[in-house]
């Protein structure tokens, strides 16, 4: 009856595992090139999820009759740079990262301890009798001896340069943009994904409506795909599986 059981059970199981190792999308592309997403509202992706951020407390902004300068205006004409939801701009990309740790450890200890009795009270004679082979001057000795050593060394370097334009998927209440930029690239049968998302300030958009890495508050980069070579480059998903509930 467990054969049976199990019989039955291995159609339906199979497909739930393929699909949880994404093994169905790749079957579906041998042969040919990885699709390329349509181009959609990043808003409507099912993980897409607001932002809530701490704001500070509104101001009543008292118009001025008469007056050249509005009150948040950044000049006398139009800001031709992003500040709307819908509007598009150009974030820019470009990570240097390099650390070099080097870390030594060495810690040694020794220590002795000897405790005896020479004289208690006239009874010392009577240790040998009640103890044999013990000696009053010499009752108890102990030694210990500990020794670590630890080495270690992290080197690392990484280097990401990136150019991709967005989008302002959310405007906040203190004015800040929540900006989301996609971007595909297929080469052959390599498919190369691009993604940043992060808050930017309208100030810190120059001139020419582009937005370097390092002004997104919460940014999210992400650099990636699919094909042929990161099929052969990536581990089983089997020994993905091994890797992780494997104990020795």
């Amino acid at each position: 009856m467990r054969r049976v059981s199990a019989a039955l059970m291995l159609p339906i199981m199979l497909p739930v595992m393929l699909c949880g190792c994404g093994a169905l999308t790749r079957l579906s592309e041998v042969g040919r090139p990885p699709e390329m997403s349509p181009t959609a509202d990043p808003t409507r992706e099912p993980n897409y999820r607001p932002i809530t951020m701490p704001m500070p407390a509104g101001q009543m902004v008292t118009p001025q009759v008469g007056a050249l300068w509005r009150s948040g205006s950044r000049a006398f004409f139009k800001d031709q740079r992003a500040a709307q939801v819908g509007d598009i701009l150009t974030v820019l990309v470009n990570i240097t990262d390099t650390a070099n740790l080097k870390n030594n450890s060495t810690a040694s200890r020794n220590g002795s301890e000897a405790m005896g009795l020479p004289n208690l009270f006239g009874f010392e004679a009577t240790i040998p009798k009640l103890l044999a082979g013990a000696t009053a001057s010499n009752l108890v000795a102990a030694s210990s001896t500990n020794s670590n050593t630890g080495n270690g060394e992290i080197k690392r370097n990484e280097t990401v340069t990136l150019r991709l334009a967005g989008v302002i998927t959310q405007v906040l209440p203190n004015g800040n943009l929540v900006v989301a930029a996609r971007q595909e690239v297929r080469v052959n049968s390599e498919l190369r994904q691009l993604q940043v998302t992060g808050v930017v300030r309208p100030q810190d958009i120059a001139s020419d409506n582009t937005v370097i890495h390092d002004r997104m508050a919460e940014a999210r980069i992400a650099y990636g795909g699919r094909g042929q070579l990161t099929d052969v480059q990536t581990a089983r998903w089997g020994q993905q599986v091994l890797d992780v509930v494997a104990p020795f």
